[in-house]
């Protein structure tokens, strides 16, 4: 009995020890960690196996996809292939962004369009299909228009057992033209929640000069999902209250998110010592290591479940 007291106290010691040697090692290991993999798009394009693998080996285990113009392929890869990639480096994906701008007299084709995109998406897996941009006037008219748009995709969404969301930037959360109504309110509030969803971009919202947590409390069933997002890496800012917007997400019974990096302006501008301009690969170290750091920060945070 005293060996075996002796050899639990030595491994308690021994894991003691480990973890003052590194006190994060481990800590937040099963949280899901999501990233839109626009944030490394020259990366992803040219070697998507290995920027997968570096991703989720900094703890990203879920993503975001990115399918512009209807390419049958993801990342270059057969859907099913990238699914499978995905999976056995540890990741699951939850979302895609891509658009396709209404046109009048063309409908038919433009809904066939769509449906070629979700069964990609389907074949990804996945719950949403997120709208990241629109072009529109802002006038009641045509966001009135935007909205029956949306409900139409969006039912279409539905058959593919997907909710089409609408991601927005700073711009909608301006007044209409010829409105009091703030451009992103009249959307939420003119679609229907069976066929379309929200995912709030925290930091363009921010930019907007409106808060993400007040949205969160006013639409607690229509925002679905979050961008987690700063100037560049989550939480250096100090700018955004992740933890106030965090708790009132999962007071609202909802969990998904995933982070974006934009490459700042002053990163593509950079220069090394003796001049010349950063290469399109140390640019892309940079933004992997502010994913790094992200990731990070987030798997430390009390606040992320």
């Amino acid at each position: 009995m005293r060996k075996i007291i002796t050899f639990r106290l030595l491994a308690v010691i021994i894991a003691a020890v480990a973890f003052m040697a590194n006190p994060v090692a481990g800590f937040g290991k099963d949280k899901k960690v999501g990233i839109q993999l626009y944030s490394v798009m020259d990366a992803m394009r040219k070697d998507p196996q290995k920027s997968v693998e570096r991703l989720t080996g900094m703890g990203y285990n879920v993503f975001e996809l990115v399918q512009w113009g209807g390419d049958p392929k993801v990342f270059g890869m057969p859907a099913d292939e990238f699914k499978a990639l995905c999976n056995k480096s540890g990741a699951e994906i939850v979302s895609t962004h891509s658009s396709i701008q209404e046109e009048p007299g063309n409908e038919e084709d433009v809904m066939n369009r769509w449906r070629k995109l979700f069964e990609i998406q389907k074949a990804c897996g996945g719950k949403y299909f997120v709208i990241p941009s629109y072009k529109v006037d802002y006038t009641v008219a045509d966001v009135q228009r935007m909205c029956d748009y949306l409900n139409r995709v969006g039912k279409i969404a539905s058959e593919y057992g997907l909710q089409l969301g609408y991601h927005n930037h700073a711009n909608e959360y301006k007044k209409l033209n010829d409105s009091d109504d703030v451009m992103w309110e009249y959307l939420v509030e003119h679609t229907n929640p069976e066929y379309v969803c929200f995912e709030l971009d925290v930091y363009w919202c921010t930019k907007g000069e409106k808060s993400p947590i007040e949205y969160l409390k006013k639409y607690p069933e229509r925002i679905k999902i979050l961008h987690i997002k700063d100037d560049f890496v989550i939480g250096d800012s100090g700018a955004i209250d992740f933890e106030g917007i965090f708790k009132q997400f999962y007071k609202n019974g909802m969990s998904d998110y995933v982070v974006e990096i934009e490459t700042p302006e002053a990163l593509r501008e950079k220069k090394n010592a003796d001049g010349s301009k950063y290469t399109s690969e140390q640019i892309s170290d940079e933004v992997f290591e502010a994913a790094r750091k992200s990731a990070e920060y987030l798997k430390k945070a009390k606040f992320v479940k």
